[in-house]
């Protein structure tokens, strides 16, 4: 899949630090360098899970854990069949890793820097110096070239490609198995895999020491959000203000941007009925965090009286959004204020949809809601940092490998999310696939429309095989 360009890389790392830092300078006078990720470049933090789950999966491939204690892990989000992140150390891309859901399982795509936190036990292939310069220009790794295979390797593993002194070369797929690889007198025994050449320097790390770090950055585009914000309420004096509040870490980011411009305002919650009970708890205590108003939407039983009419929501057919929010959002700004001016955390690294959004807008079904959005420009990294720095109490569902905050079963979630949500919620993901049953039974639907997920879009033929995302 093509790569989405939604605005500039932000992402550079200090050296001297071993921090990431959102711009060219680092606080501690450090010039910085650019760490070349995939765009969008909407990259986060690796949470604890997160690194165990890493460590995990490159065992399983590898024989060892790539990420050792106290260093700081940045996750990337990259286009791909369905979930699939670069794993950023040092300031390189060490590795990604990726869900592959017609076979239920996690795969680890290597890249050199890898070997400079864990030297593979298994899956590599050494290769005679000779062959060093033409492999490192991007060339297969062929018969003649090749000293030895590592037992375990099979055709479409990815493995290492080192040198008698054991020194990382390169990485690819391999074409062949061991055992077949060392009877072949010519051929290819592993595909390079070419990647753009970088840096990587190894250090210990702190996520406090990424907050001193980043302490100019985040000055300066607080300073800018807070005069966004400011401009905007002095323009719409008449208007009622709230924050529009999901529980997640945009809109908590949001808030307390909203609170130093112009101290406190309502939050407004759309409660959709189908939120896990940690964003229902995160939303109560950041209530009582910051001695704020709350005013609730409620939509009843709107979501399951229209999924028995048009089935499960899909990406291309979201009715979710306006029988859940739109429509009960629009509902309690007339009853209550007629019209109101709402302080929205909206991204523009989220989609290109609301890359192409305007920062001050009116949503078409909402006309009674005028929405702006202060942290428009900023990345995911510039949210947790900030967040981090203000010790605000973000949903603790970031810290479980969830990192996209809303209803349980939104259609526009990986089956990989699906899988952890089916594992760590079992009662909730019991409800849900008890509905997607009935609603199979009742349409006479193949029983892969719920295994492979194919209710997400409606527009996907349900006897396509390959039909996965």
């Amino acid at each position: 899949m093509r790569p989405s360009y939604l605005g500039k890389n932000h992402l550079h790392w200090c050296d001297n630090c071993h921090t990431p830092v959102l711009g060219r300078v680092c606080s501690c006078g450090t010039a910085t360098r650019e760490v070349l990720i995939t765009p969008p470049g909407d990259a986060r933090p690796g949470f604890e899970m997160d690194i165990r789950h890493i460590n995990r999966v490159y065992y399983e491939h590898f024989n060892t854990s790539l990420i050792p204690e106290g260093h700081i892990v940045i996750l990337n989000k990259i286009p791909d069949k369905d979930r699939m992140e670069e794993v950023v150390m040092g300031g390189a891309v060490v590795c990604s890793i990726r869900y592959l859901p017609e076979e239920r399982r996690w795969e680890v795509l290597p890249r050199v820097h890898a070997t400079k936190f864990a030297k593979p036990e298994k899956k590599f292939v050494v290769v005679d110096t000779g062959a060093i310069e033409s492999i490192q220009n991007g060339s297969s790794v062929l018969a003649p070239g090749l000293i030895s295979i590592e037992d375990s390797v099979v055709a479409g593993d990815e493995v290492f490609i080192v040198d008698k002194c054991g020194e990382c070369i390169g990485v690819g797929r391999a074409k062949v198995d061991a055992k077949t690889a060392r009877t072949m007198e010519r051929g290819s025994i592993v595909r390079t895999r070419k990647v753009k050449k970088s840096e990587c320097f190894p250090g210990p790390a702190t996520w406090d020491e990424a907050i001193v770090s980043n302490r100019d950055h985040l000055r300066n585009v607080e300073a800018e959000a807070i005069n966004f914000v400011k401009n905007v309420a002095k323009d719409n004096l008449k208007l009622p203000m709230n924050v529009s509040y999901s529980g997640g870490k945009d809109s908590l980011a949001t808030l307390l941007v909203v609170l130093r411009a112009l101290g406190k305002v309502p939050l407004l919650f759309a409660d959709t009925g189908l939120e896990f009970a940690e964003t229902y708890e995160n939303v109560d205590r950041v209530v009582e965090h910051y001695g704020l108003e709350i005013i609730k939407t409620g939509n009843g039983d709107n979501f399951w009286e229209t999924f028995e009419r048009e089935g499960p929501p899909a990406v291309d057919l979201r009715w979710c959004c306006k029988a859940c929010k739109l429509n009960p959002v629009k509902e309690l700004v007339t009853e209550k204020w007629g019209e109101c001016l709402s302080f929205i955390g909206q991204r523009k690294y989220e989609s290109l949809a609301r890359m192409k959004s305007p920062r001050i807008w009116k949503n078409n079904q909402v006309r009674v809601q005028l929405s702006a959005a202060p942290i428009q420009h900023w990345t995911a990294l510039h949210v947790f940092i900030y967040l981090f720095q203000e010790k605000a109490p973000y949903n603790v569902l970031y810290e479980r490998r969830i990192d996209r905050i809303g209803c349980y079963m939104c259609p526009s979630s990986d089956i990989a999310t699906f899988e952890l949500i089916k594992e760590e919620y079992p009662e909730l993901w019991g409800e849900w696939t008890e509905k997607l049953e009935w609603w199979k039974n009742q349409n006479n639907l193949p029983e892969k429309w719920i295994k492979n997920a194919l209710w997400r879009k409606r527009g996907l033929d349900a006897d396509d095989d390959s039909s996965y995302t």
